[in-house]
């Protein structure tokens, strides 16, 4: 019988200590039975996921915890997301990250919501369908993509940019942080360009109307060209697949050589249908390797500010992903090593990322390779069980060869 190899992971999940929880943090607070007995019962620690001179960003963050070195292989986000919508990519495009925002009045306007007060997937693909179409005609071409999250590929564009995540700068005001450098020129046009058309879009009258934050703005950002990836099948002799909502972890997986599994209902958001990635992944693993369930929920909360939130996403992910995938693995009698992760922490008190290592935990059906830590998953109990990976790209290599010594 085969090992299967399972890696789940709530994005942004680990967090720093929080007043309004008495000094705790969310993953401290929250319920989380399945995460515990995986830590208490096989292997916990920390990995560090951001290698030094890198932004702490998620498309770094789950490449490094797919095996990658970014040293050796990033050039952006944009080109992973465009992976995942099946663009390819010219040897002179550069693709961008474009995000759907709400800014303030003004002429420094703040931002006020870097998600477009989470616009619906179907109300932006009307506002990108339209953008296209009235910007056509020069190097720019526009990608819908889920939510707030979509795609400009800039023929001929500046790779060099200098461009500022938006969900870094929530509630700050947004001048310092637009577009710099080679191109900045043509990139702030383009905006201007955008929220002209945007300003009076019917989208915007409708939810603005509903009491809804419009999509007043795009924010472009994340650029990069295509870049070199060995797949991590051809690596490892593994068939698998990606669970995710979201384009980055898609794009990601498409040059790792995983199949993408959509799951209706997964939304990237904290009413995602946790339990539906979770069946998705066992029956995966009825007929392959390995595969990587990315849930974005906790994250969003983080960035949110949002503690009850994030609180409850942690425990979703637990009762419905981690519970739900461990039930079936000792139910089917697989050989298997579970590994649950943050892929970086998104504290509250800061919004955005931070480059802190964050807490794992594996389990594995050869008991030979359990621990037995005796401490329940969080990052306070991850510091004190003294296992840091680092570089965190050969937590792959370990949890696939179920050495960690």
């Amino acid at each position: 019988m085969k090992m299967k190899y399972a890696i789940l992971l709530g994005d942004g999940m680990a967090d720093y200590p929080v007043d309004a929880l008495d000094g705790r943090t969310p993953l401290e607070c929250a319920r989380t039975p399945n995460m515990d007995r995986i830590a208490q019962a096989g292997r916990l620690g920390l990995v560090d996921t951001i290698p030094r001179g890198f932004p702490p960003g998620s498309d770094v963050a789950n490449l490094t915890v797919l095996g990658y070195d970014c040293n050796t292989c990033y050039s952006g986000r944009g080109p992973l997301e465009a992976a995942s919508m099946g663009v390819s990519l010219g040897p002179d495009d550069v693709a961008f990250r474009c995000n759907l925002v709400t800014l303030g009045d003004g002429d420094n306007p703040a931002m006020e919501a870097y998600n477009a007060g989470n616009i619906s997937s179907d109300e932006a693909r009307r506002i990108i369908v339209d953008l296209e179409e009235k910007l056509k005609g020069g190097p720019f071409r526009f990608y819908p993509g889920v939510s707030y999250r979509h795609l400009l590929v800039w023929k001929g564009g500046p790779e060099a940019l200098k461009t500022t995540p938006p969900h870094d700068i929530s509630g700050c005001a947004s001048a310092a942080y637009l577009p710099q450098g080679d191109g900045a020129a043509e990139a702030l046009d383009l905006m201007k360009r955008a929220a002209g058309i945007l300003a009076g879009h019917p989208v915007n009258r409708e939810r603005q109307a509903a009491g809804k934050k419009p999509a007043n703005n795009i924010w472009i950002w994340g650029q990069g060209r295509a870049p070199a990836m060995v797949p991590l099948t051809e690596r490892f002799g593994l068939t698998g697949s990606m669970i995710s909502a979201v384009d980055l972890l898609r794009g990601i997986g498409v040059y790792a050589g995983l199949d993408i599994v959509h799951v209706p209902g997964a939304t990237g958001y904290i009413d995602t249908d946790y339990r539906g990635k979770a069946v998705a992944a066992l029956e995966v693993l009825r007929s392959r390797d390995f595969v990587f369930v990315h849930v974005e929920a906790p994250d969003e909360m983080g960035h949110e500010g949002n503690i009850e939130g994030k609180i409850k996403a942690i425990e979703d992910f637990d009762e419905k992903v981690v519970g739900t995938v461990l039930t079936g693995l000792e139910g089917a009698g697989m050989l298997y090593r579970l590994l649950v992760l943050s892929d970086h922490p998104t504290p509250i008190v800061r919004k955005t990322h931070v480059s802190d290592p964050s807490p794992f935990a594996v389990l594995s059906s050869a008991l030979c390779e359990n621990r037995g830590y005796g401490r329940p998953f969080c990052e306070k109990a991850a510091r004190e069980a003294g296992l840091l990976v680092t570089p965190g790209h050969l937590l792959l290599e370990k949890f696939i060869g179920g050495a960690f010594e």
